[in-house]
């Protein structure tokens, strides 16, 4: 039987070669291949897996001349340089190590915080030009101070017990911290306003998505209290860089440390020049240890797969076995789709969830099944989180998920039932699999309706009277919003009614305001899927 081929196309560790090598992996080392797009595009064809950092760029283009790949392996976190979804569709797993550089990554939030405290990239420039400045560097002490951190999953509750051990007073924002976990790890935690009105020192560790896009704005910085130092080793557009900027000139802001920029390689930004500011070129992840341990732990994974099929960390297919993919596969979407919906939904802190399955999927691999829904719950704040690590997301941030297995209930053979319970409320959601293979809401708050997942929706919830749905019909065919499918339900007759409505485009902020204005409504959310 011919060895599988792997492709290594940017600088990895030696270990992971050989890693590759000692399982019996035919590896082709070509470090900069990857920085060759007509190179590597041309080699592409002849091989079974790509084990990549972030120098490749795995595009539709790519993937289409791959006509052999079946995995691709980023070592590291983040995966912005693969087309996932082109990955998916040719079917190729693509997997990554969202661990190995916590460590690494925090530390280095740490050390910047230093660097900003003290000044020391100042003072060290100033002294080996031959000046003795030493009145000139005055720095703040860290000890006493109160570091807010926004987003305390695994690396801000790493560098929480890095500050906690330097004496430093901690208050966390994170829609997904428990109260639990936050006595777990001695953190305070609070509302943005009031980590930004408390916070002495502010460090960033949240994936950018569209609810943390621009966190750190003007507005933002005008809460903060004079003096305060920001620190950013998570992503580029957290923060308005502009915003910050002004604020250092005016005096508002103290100092700030960046790791990342909007735009990488960042040539220029706002930021650079200005007196205590510490910048450096993504180094967040650049530790002998931390490209060791994500080099090595790609190799292992590519090899598992491609010699046992075995999936971990994979982005784009939870872990089950060739067998049951079949049976178990439209669950799998329904799932995810079940928690996609309650966590688009979901505005304050996750308490807990309970899982009913219910006939025919009790008896499958609920562990995948729970996997797939964790993800979907969790993905509309926290992007990188896939069907793999979701369950270790959701411990870490202290979530507790139950599991109820059952025979038949009512009038569906089989049924998948999600309960989240957050600060404010609780809310279910169940939906099943048809003959057809595809999956259909058949109940949202014990609202009994049948509707499918479409790409774009609008959901609605009122007061139910008379006319309201043809006054909300009326409004979106003036705005030129087409209507796919209207699918309603309701408690009772003048009580709480839903609106499930798949449109086929985008629906702007001004139609959802003007919707949200229609007298008796509740609540209106864009849904995508």
């Amino acid at each position: 039987m011919t060895a599988p081929r792997v492709l290594v196309s940017d600088k990895l560790s030696p270990t992971a070669v050989q890693v590759f090598k000692d399982r019996g992996i035919d590896v082709d080392y070509q470090p900069d291949l990857g920085k060759d797009k007509d190179a590597l595009l041309a080699a592409i064809g002849d091989y079974d897996g790509l084990a990549i950092r972030s120098a490749t760029k795995a595009t539709e283009k790519l993937l289409g001349a791959a006509s052999r790949l079946k995995v691709i392996g980023r070592a590291g976190i983040g995966v912005d340089n693969v087309d996932v979804p082109a990955a998916t569709a040719r079917g190729i797993i693509v997997m990554n190590t969202p661990f190995g550089n916590s460590i690494t990554t925090a530390e280095h939030a740490i050390a910047m915080m230093f660097a900003v405290a003290r000044q020391i990239p100042a003072a060290d420039a100033s002294t080996q030009a031959g000046k003795w400045e030493k009145n000139r560097f005055m720095g703040v002490e860290i000890t006493g101070k109160t570091l807010g951190i926004i987003g305390c999953g695994n690396i801000g509750s790493i560098v929480a017990e890095r500050a906690i051990g330097l004496r430093m007073k901690v208050v966390a924002f994170d829609p997904f911290l428990s109260d639990e976990r936050a006595i777990q790890l001695g953190v305070d935690k609070v509302d943005l306003d009031e980590l930004l009105r408390r916070a002495d020192f502010i460090t960033l560790h949240t994936p950018l998505t569209d609810n943390t896009r621009n966190i750190i704005d003007a507005a933002a910085i005008a809460k903060m209290k004079k003096g305060v130092r920001v620190i950013n080793c998570a992503r580029g557009g957290l923060v308005v860089e502009e915003d910050l900027a002004a604020g250092i000139k005016d005096g508002k802001v103290a100092g700030a440390g960046f790791d990342v920029f909007v735009t990488e390689p960042a040539e220029s930004s706002p930021l650079f020049g200005l007196p205590n500011v510490v910048c450096t070129p993504h180094l967040g992840a650049s530790t002998t240890e931390a490209q060791e341990n994500v080099a090595v732990q790609v190799a292992e994974q590519m090899s598992d797969y491609l010699l046992d099929g075995a999936v971990t960390n994979a982005l784009n297919m939870p872990s089950i076995s060739a067998e049951e993919a079949v049976r178990l596969t439209p669950f799998v979407r329904l799932a995810e789709d079940l928690g996609s919906f309650a966590g688009q939904l979901t505005e304050s802190t996750l308490r807990g969830i309970t899982i009913e399955y219910a006939g025919e999927v009790a008896e499958m691999n609920t562990k995948a099944l729970t996997s797939a829904l964790l993800a979907g719950l969790l993905r509309p704040i926290l992007t990188e989180v896939n069907m793999v690590n979701a369950p270790v997301v959701a411990q870490g941030r202290g979530i507790a998920v139950d599991e109820v297995r059952q025979s038949q209930r009512g009038i569906f053979e089989t049924y998948i039932r999600l309960t989240v319970r957050t600060e404010r409320q609780e809310r279910s959601v169940a939906g099943t699999v048809f003959s057809d293979g595809k999956a259909r809401l058949i109940q949202i708050k014990g609202i009994s309706m049948e509707a499918s997942f479409g790409p774009h929706m609008l959901y609605i919830t009122n007061r139910d009277k008379p006319g309201f749905i043809g006054r909300l019909g009326t409004l979106l065919g003036a705005e030129e919003v087409n209507i796919a499918t209207f699918n309603l339900g309701r408690a009772a007759v003048g009580e709480e009614a839903i609106a499930l409505i798949e449109v086929d485009g985008p629906i702007d902020d001004a139609v959802l305001d003007k919707v949200m204005a229609l007298e008796g409504v509740v609540q209106a959310k864009r849904l995508r899927f």
